[in-house]
């Protein structure tokens, strides 16, 4: 951990040299995405830790990174002899990014950042936060770039057009539909700062992000003009035939800058909480701006009809891919050598078997043993463990293909588990099956729902430091706001709206013993309207068996239990067509009814 030393210490030098006293350096990019670029991976280079989440602040004796539940024991082995304290979020008695900040800056003391991967209002709070103390805001120094000799490209493979048949609208509808929501609104430009929102609109897909199908782009709707802000070098024939049809403006991806400079007198829709700083301060002060959500936001996470059907027809790809691969680890575990790397390379590989197949959704989670505890978890050459017959190998993953992107985790049994195990892994399957199959009003959001799946494990005094479940992007990010199931986020929470896809992943984690997940998708849907109200239902859209040899249904209801049997029969009957005589044997008992 020398390195990392060297390199803070370096930052240090570099922060006199600019006569900055604080140094905030996030795990975004200039579009706030959750998962980016190796370019952006700056947080990554200075402290080591590998999460998708943390941020990293450097004074001049202190520094400190902080993450979420999902990290706390991954980052604590990253950050070991770095000098780098790890600050846990959401425990009592730890403070935040933000009062770190207030308790650290001097009088006329100076934060620094790179404006362009911190958002406008985390600005606005910094400014808040060293008011007192007339301290100043330096946004346009990005530090940390001057350290990072052998700093990674930014990517430049090219785009893909998704055909109408897999996204079920086109281009000019979504244009028409933004815009009606536009004049709702009473705006007159639209700033599209999001990735995910900008991909959407023109149904276009890249691979500038490691496992997520999308390119670096910006979008602006002001009054007639659609403008899409690009490295044109980057756009498939089939992307600019498609683009000038619908009068789409191409403008090189750094001129959105002067564009927002040149808006005058108007009212404009910003999301504050995505649009860079940087970015921000060109917007001069005679345009009225309008901090919401963005429109497409919502829009995208609602599945049309044509979504719903190819997300079905890529789960059960999906799901054929992860039968196969279940059958593959409990006949051969013992009889021939496995590691967590080596049973995640078979899995990909099964999986672009399928028809469609574009790359994993997501990095494999292959964890055996105590591994698992870290929910976020990633197998190195170090760190990978040769698996055997006895305990949990739990594996997170999942697929992107044309029809869709999916998600599933299954924790398999490999042999000889104690009674305790068994009872937390039923506890887990309670939880899940639980929320699987609740009603619920129109109204509901996420954060509502999240005692059906801690209720088992909560009765139990036991918790898991994260969400249930996040949405999924239709071939397209994983995690997908604005639906979640989490109580944590009550206050930001968004209702459930017919045709959004969330996943259901309740758990256990005990440091250096286990973890324990099931993690099915699930697709938000109108049930019976009456009296009281529009009710809705989940479907499951995961098709995968359940590991029977971890579960003790004497601690399970009837009701679970018939939960259980019925999702085992869809499995079976879905997935039984697609194997040879051998796996649909073994499917068969595997998805057995089984009683109490």
């Amino acid at each position: 951990m020398i390195l990392i030393k060297d390199r803070i210490k370096d930052l240090r030098k570099l922060m006199k040299e600019n006569n900055i006293d604080i140094y905030y350096v996030p795990t975004d990019d200039d579009h706030m995405s959750e998962y980016v670029a190796s370019y952006f991976k700056s947080r990554e280079f200075m402290s080591g830790f590998t999460g998708s989440a943390g941020v990293l602040v450097v004074t001049q004796r202190e520094a400190g990174l902080w993450t979420d539940g999902r990290y706390f024991v991954q980052a604590e082995k990253e950050l070991k002899n770095t000098g780098i304290k790890l600050y846990k979020q959401r425990i009592k008695g730890v403070p935040t990014v933000s009062k770190f900040i207030e308790s650290k800056i001097g009088e006329n003391g100076v934060l620094g950042f790179d404006g362009k991967v911190v958002n406008q209002n985390m600005k606005e709070t910094f400014e808040k936060l060293i008011k007192s103390k007339n301290g100043t805001i330096v946004l346009d120094k990005d530090l940390v770039n001057e350290i990072w000799n052998d700093r990674p490209l930014m990517p430049k493979d090219k785009t893909f057009f998704l055909d109408d048949k897999y996204t079920g609208e086109s281009v000019s509808k979504k244009i028409a539909r933004v815009k009606e929501e536009m004049k709702k609104k009473n705006v007159d430009t639209l700033i599209f700062s999001v990735l995910e929102d900008v991909n959407w609109l023109f149904n276009i897909r890249g691979y500038d992000i490691l496992y997520t199908p999308i390119v670096y782009s910006y979008a602006l709707i002001d009054g007639d003009d659609v403008i899409l802000y690009i490295d044109s070098d980057k756009l498939d024939d089939r992307s600019k035939k498609e683009l000038d049809k619908n009068k789409v403006i191409i403008k090189n991806y750094d001129d959105i800058s002067n564009d927002l400079g040149n808006l005058n007198n108007k009212k404009v829709w910003i999301d504050k909480s995505k649009l860079n700083s940087y970015l921000f301060s060109f917007i001069n002060d005679s345009n009225t701006i309008v901090d919401s959500y963005n429109t497409t936001g919502t829009l995208r996470a609602i599945k049309n009809k044509t979504q719903m059907k190819n997300l079905r027809n890529s789960h059960l790809k999906d799901g054929i891919a992860m039968t196969k691969f279940i059958y593959y680890v409990k006949n051969n575990i013992g009889k021939e050598e496995m590691s967590e790397i080596s049973v995640a390379d078979v899995l990909e590989g099964l999986r672009r078997e399928q028809e469609g197949f574009i790359m994993p959704s997501f990095n494999t989670i292959s964890a055996y043993k105590g591994n698992a505890a870290m929910m976020h978890y990633s197998a190195s050459k170090e760190s990978n463990a040769t698996l055997s017959n006895e305990g949990f190998l739990l594996v997170d993953s999942g697929g992107t293909y044309y029809d869709g992107t999916t998600d599933i985790t299954r924790t398999i049994v490999l042999g000889k588990i104690t009674d305790e195990e068994k009872k937390l892994y039923t506890l887990v399957l309670r939880g899940m099956l639980s929320l699987m199959r609740a009603k619920f009003l129109y109204g509901i959001t996420g954060a509502n729902l999240d005692i059906l799946a801690r209720g088992p494990l909560w009765n139990e005094d036991i918790d898991y430091q994260c969400g249930t479940g996040h949405g999924v992007g239709f071939v397209m990010s994983v995690h997908e706001g604005p639906i979640s199931i989490a109580w944590h986020y009550a206050k930001h929470a968004a209702v459930i709206e017919e045709g959004m896809v969330v996943t259901n992943e309740p758990g256990v984690y005990i440091p250096n013993k286990l973890g324990i997940r099931i993690e099915n998708e699930m697709l938000a849907l109108n049930g019976a309207k009456n009296e009281y109200g529009q009710f809705m239902y989940f479907e499951p859209i995961t098709y995968c068996p359940i590991d029977l040899d971890g579960v003790d249904t004497s601690l399970m209801t009837y009701e679970e239990i018939d939960t259980l049997n019925e999702y085992h029969k869809m499995v079976y009957d879905k997935i039984s067509p697609y194997l040879d005589s051998k796996e649909k044997t073994w499917l068969k008992l595997q998805t057995r009814s089984v009683k109490k």
